[in-house]
């Protein structure tokens, strides 16, 4: 076992990367972390730097590297994944010409109306140019304005000098992949969300002529494909020597977020359910089928698992809200701000949330931060605290948040099993907040459903990561995953709680339709404005 082969996981987050250190079979033996910056402007831009995102992984790398010099000796690949649906233009060389436009972005979305619309409409799409869509990929253009075509827009109507310079306009982790080995390539899953490919066949996936045609995306601007778990090639020598890894370590194509946390969560089998939650949260499992349901922006697209598909959908801001709280409300630095947030800033959140009653007395938090993609797809919807009264306290807020984070995952939930056709239970938890078992309680109660809190659940994506390495080097087998990442703790629904969130989860339901009126007329407002400045 001293010997046995490791994997070197990049894992990418919005906040920041994850290096980790992990064996074949997904055993995490030691991470480290350091933080990138986000860009936010006006009119909903969300952006950061890919030079940032290199020397972070180079510094989280370093960390790692102390005292483990044998254990990188051991490293026989790399396997990447990342915050997906982001767009970074490079050049011929693979340097980047400026920021990437990540996922949060929807400035594309002014643009989005002239790759998709037409005459006899349907929810906003040419009847005709949908049923390509949805019949060859499963899918469709968002009308949010946060998906890579939408970027790609926004560069070639107002960045036109970068967008003609492009040599690829790559996903972050592709963009990775390029640093690594030189080569400009996507794979299967990673580049789905552009709606250039056809996906009916999961074993011969290829860009599809008429699709590139109606998106309006020139094949020379984008990467190669192959799959997940192909051996894209080995490190570059600069590359190798930056990392502290011998040059003939193979890199994996690897795979974004979503997928490496499925994966990484241990839910492989066909209808096993996860729920992540970090920045943002997703719902979803591995299917055999190809099926889209636009109601709820859900459709299963291709998984970083040979052959097959998973069920594809995200809710915007999860832990982000708890980050929003710390920096904006409870410690912001300005002339207001009662210092710095201490270390166990998140541990001190649940045992003052744990205060407050189940249903936080009735008061309610939307968790629409940065506008919702599922089950409703709104880039104008934003939070509020509703209900809030004279004796509403700073624990009943919080826990509202924690609620309010879990009643968007059940709305959900309603969409995930009525698209796979049965009820999904138990549910795994995975990421930074499965780490807070009162969270995991309240997802428990909040959805009625049997919660299993993963092992090392904030490592999950960087397990993910290098299990989908292992399956590539011929090391693992699908199948024998599940026997590899454990369960630390279940929670089961709690019957006395039942009656209150019922009714809490209706309300919540109804605010969204009461309100997505207000906030559509505010956001034009704000645009009016930007646009009029």
């Amino acid at each position: 076992m001293s010997r046995s082969p490791l994997v070197l996981a990049i894992d990418l987050g919005t906040s920041g990367p994850k290096v980790a250190l992990v064996t074949a079979t997904g055993r995490v033996l030691a991470g480290a972390t350091a933080p990138t910056r986000l860009y936010l402007s006006e009119g909903g831009g969300a952006e950061q730097d890919p030079e940032d995102w290199w020397a972070a992984i180079l510094q989280a790398t370093a960390r790692l590297r102390e005292g483990r010099e044998e254990d990188f000796s051991r490293v026989i690949a790399v396997g990447v994944t990342s915050q997906w649906a982001g767009t970074v233009p490079v050049d011929a060389d693979g340097r980047a010409l400026g920021r990437a436009v990540i996922w949060m972005d929807s400035r594309g979305a002014r643009y989005i109306d002239e790759i998709v619309g037409g005459l006899l409409k349907v929810e906003g799409y040419a009847a005709s140019k949908l049923w390509t869509w949805i019949r060859r990929t499963g899918g469709a253009p968002s009308l949010v304005g946060k998906e890579p075509l939408s970027h790609i827009l926004f560069l070639r109507h107002e960045r036109p000098e970068q967008y003609r310079a492009a040599a690829k306009l790559l996903e972050p982790k592709d963009y990775l992949i390029q640093r690594l080995t030189g080569e400009a390539m996507a794979t299967y899953d990673s580049i789905a969300l552009h709606w250039v490919t056809d996906n009916r066949d999961i074993e011969r996936i290829d860009y599809d002529a008429d699709l590139l045609a109606l998106a309006g995306l020139p094949r020379d601007k984008l990467p190669s494909l192959c799959r997940a778990t192909d051996v894209v090639g080995t490190l570059r020598p600069e590359a190798a020597r930056e990392l502290g890894l011998r040059p003939e370590v193979k890199v994996v194509g690897g795979t974004p977020d979503v997928q490496s946390a499925a994966v990484g969560s241990g839910a492989v089998r066909d209808g096993q359910a996860h729920v992540y939650l970090g920045t943002s949260s997703w719902l979803t499992c591995h299917v055999s089928f190809k099926k889209t349901d636009l109601g709820s922006n859900m459709a299963s697209l291709p998984s970083a698992l040979p052959g097959r598909y998973f069920v594809a959908n995200e809710q915007e801001t999860a832990g982000a809200c708890l980050t929003w709280l710390r920096d904006n409300v409870l410690h912001p630095e300005d002339a207001m701000g009662s210092g710095p947030a201490p270390e166990d800033f998140f541990a001190r959140l649940d045992q003052t949330a744990a205060e407050a009653p189940a249903g936080a007395g009735g008061v309610i938090f939307t968790p629409w931060l940065y506008g919702e993609r599922c089950p409703v797809a709104d880039h104008a919807v934003r939070a509020a605290f509703i209900n809030l009264s004279l004796t509403s306290t700073r624990a009943h807020m919080l826990r509202s948040v924690l609620e309010g984070v879990a009643f968007n995952s059940r709305w959900l939930l309603g969409a995930l099993e009525r698209f796979v056709g049965h009820r999904v239970e138990p549910i795994r938890v995975i990421g930074g907040g499965a780490r807070s078992e009162l969270w995991c309680q309240i997802y428990a109660d909040v959805l009625g459903r049997e919660i299993e809190q993963v092992e090392d659940a904030l490592q999950c994506n960087a397990r993910g990561a290098a299990l989908v390495a292992s399956l590539g080097l011929g090391l693992l087998q699908v199948d024998e995953i599940p026997e590899h990442v454990g369960v630390s703790a279940r929670f089961e629904p709690r019957s006395e709680h039942r009656a209150t969130y019922d009714r809490l989860f209706t309300e919540y339901r109804a605010l969204y339709r009461r309100t997505k009126g207000i906030y559509a007329r505010l956001h034009q407002d704000a645009e009016d404005r930007r646009t009029t400045s």
